[in-house]
């Protein structure tokens, strides 16, 4: 009876050591969770060429899968949890708005590994991660202040959070250093991705006068709204190369495949922990995309200068003296923004017209 309970036990170890040996082959599962759709060719196709980086770096050692137009809110919640239900031991959240559906499964699923991007709730399981997109802005608001002629500058925003309202101050910023008269008109169309709605603004503010328009929203309708007309653009989120070189002169492009790749490689080899990253110009993940001859060769040439200088960390976009909306002082005279008073934006420089919604 002894014998026959000995060989039981042996025969079970034998199988479960065969089930773990075949688990180690398993491919990591890595999952992404995209606010809209990857052929935006904006936000949502850089995170998914992220996303094909991992699978190329990885090969077999990983399976990646991916759900697009995903609302922020319920929608959202529904989507990580069956992620998480189905095995993934990874899983990118890439909006803003997933931020406490992100948290809520993360509670549930303590052995799955959740990286959510531009919020700042973080667990045991749960990293954040952004780019300094305003770097970014500040060179674009740089060439924006260059190169206007009417000294009116557009800019289609999309939520008033901090992220967005960063951006807007510090282009503003960057374009009044070199032209002081320039004026700034924001219309919000509350929507990260609504082509329509963002067509219709960059109409509306090239009608008020603006002959050079920014964005934060994901899609290319702006550009291809206004193509051919007198106007400068700038590639948001990726390149937006096909409007080149006219109206798109530049861009601000998110680089996130080298993150992908380090964040996956941490979870195969078994050190990943929780992070909060946010890497500008200096690291890579906010990259200026190529300036096309539309742009004054000395306006190419201070604008790149001005990059340089924020990535060696010689120049910082948000220096004082500033002051708020109201007239009421922000920064003194050479001082610089702490992280956390950005992380926190919620008001408008000084200069800035209009009210920010709540």
């Amino acid at each position: 009876m002894k014998r026959r309970n000995l060989l039981l036990t042996a025969a079970a170890l034998s199988v479960g050591l065969a089930a773990g040996a075949a688990a180690q082959d398993d491919p990591v599962k890595v999952g992404f969770v995209y606010v809209g759709p990857i052929g935006d060719f904006g936000w949502n196709y850089q995170h998914d060429l992220g996303r094909q980086a991992v699978e190329e770096y990885f090969g077999d050692k990983v399976e990646t899968t991916y759900v697009e137009d995903v609302p922020e809110g319920p929608d959202a919640e529904r989507v990580i949890r069956q992620l998480a239900q189905s095995g993934h031991d990874l899983i990118f959240t890439t909006s803003f708005g997933f931020m406490n559906p992100t948290i809520k499964v993360a509670k549930q699923f303590p052995d799955v590994k959740f990286e959510h991007a531009t919020g700042y709730q973080r667990a045991d399981n749960v990293s954040t991660y952004s780019g300094r997109f305003y770097e970014g802005r500040a060179v674009i608001g740089h060439i924006a202040g260059k190169m206007t002629e009417s000294n009116i500058i557009g800019y289609i925003a999309s939520f008033p959070i901090p992220e967005v309202v960063r951006g807007i101050n510090a282009a503003y910023l960057a374009a009044r250093d070199v032209n002081p008269d320039v004026q700034m008109k924001i219309i919000w169309v509350n929507s990260w991705f609504d082509p329509a709605k963002e067509a219709d603004a960059a109409n509306q503010l090239y009608d008020q006068g603006a002959d050079v328009i920014m964005q934060h929203t994901d899609s290319t309708s702006p550009m291809a709204a206004l193509e051919g007309k007198d106007v400068i653009m700038f590639g948001q989120a990726s390149d937006m190369a096909e409007f080149k070189p006219k109206p798109r002169v530049s861009s601000i492009i998110d680089n996130w495949a080298p993150y992908y790749i380090e964040r996956t490689q941490a979870v195969i080899d078994g050190t990943w922990e929780s992070v909060d990253t946010w890497h500008g110009i200096d690291k890579g993940m906010t990259e200026i995309g190529e300036m096309t001859e539309a742009i004054p060769e000395e306006v190419r040439e201070s604008a790149q200068a001005l990059a340089d200088a924020i990535a060696a960390g010689e120049v910082h976009p948000f220096t004082g003296p500033i002051n708020k909306q109201d007239g009421s002082p922000w920064l003194a005279e050479g001082e610089t923004a702490d992280d956390g008073t950005l992380l926190g934006m919620n008001f408008y420089v000084e200069g800035i017209e209009g009210q920010l919604p709540n």
